[in-house]
């Protein structure tokens, strides 16, 4: 099966499997995104969404971010682990919204790159999530299963992106990056993985990911 072969097969599969796409991270605005993004950082979704409900009880808004000291916010955000990086970050990207964007988190991928603590995996899901803009954020699991299926030849999460951005339809990134994240915590985890029992791999293969 060639590569557009698999992808057709895996976009039709992960249609029919994950019509809705509920964003994993709860938030309810770009900024909350934002924040819940960078905590979710070699950290779980589940213990993300845990901890921001204190946090964004507390600060919600970049105004109300910067009257806590690091400290503070370092003390709420400790279960996610990197907590002094994450702490930094968060405060001192609040006081740059602040001063440069009328406390506005910017439309760009290129803004949200200069931002403290924010790298292009986490701009491309506040791009796709928050403003709508086509975007196909790759983290581990995305770059593990983009490997797996022989979709890319798993050298780093930048060609990945590259390569599944060439096989999905443009309009379809925002949606198929979280369906693929769902289908991996479902039915195709990194370790326990059947490959006769997974919906996709029976199909397609399966190329074991090993890490570079």
């Amino acid at each position: 099966m060639k590569k557009k072969e698999k992808a057709q097969f895996i976009i039709e599969t992960l249609e029919r499997l994950y019509p809705e796409t509920p964003i994993p991270l709860d938030h309810y605005s770009a900024y909350t995104l934002l924040i819940a993004v960078l905590l979710s950082a070699q950290c779980t979704d589940e213990r993300v969404n845990q901890i921001t409900p204190f946090l964004f009880s507390k600060a919600d808004t970049p105004e109300a971010m910067v009257l806590l000291t690091i400290e503070e916010i370092r003390e709420i955000i400790k279960p996610c682990g990197l907590s002094p990086a994450k702490s930094k970050a968060i405060w001192n990207l609040s006081q740059i919204l602040l001063d440069k964007y009328q406390g506005e988190v910017p439309q760009s991928f290129e803004a949200l790159e200069e931002l403290p603590g924010v790298g292009h995996k986490t701009a491309s899901v506040v791009m796709s999530q928050a403003f709508g803009v086509p975007a196909f954020p790759v983290d581990t699991h995305i770059h593990r299963l983009g490997t797996r299926w022989g979709l890319t030849n798993g050298k780093n999460v930048e060609q990945t992106e590259q390569d599944l951005k060439k096989l999905f339809p443009r309009e379809l990134w925002n949606k198929a990056h979280l369906q693929i994240i769902f289908f991996g915590r479902q039915y195709c985890p990194a370790r326990g993985h059947n490959e006769n029992e997974c919906p996709i791999c029976s199909a397609v293969g399966c190329i074991e990911y090993k890490r570079k």
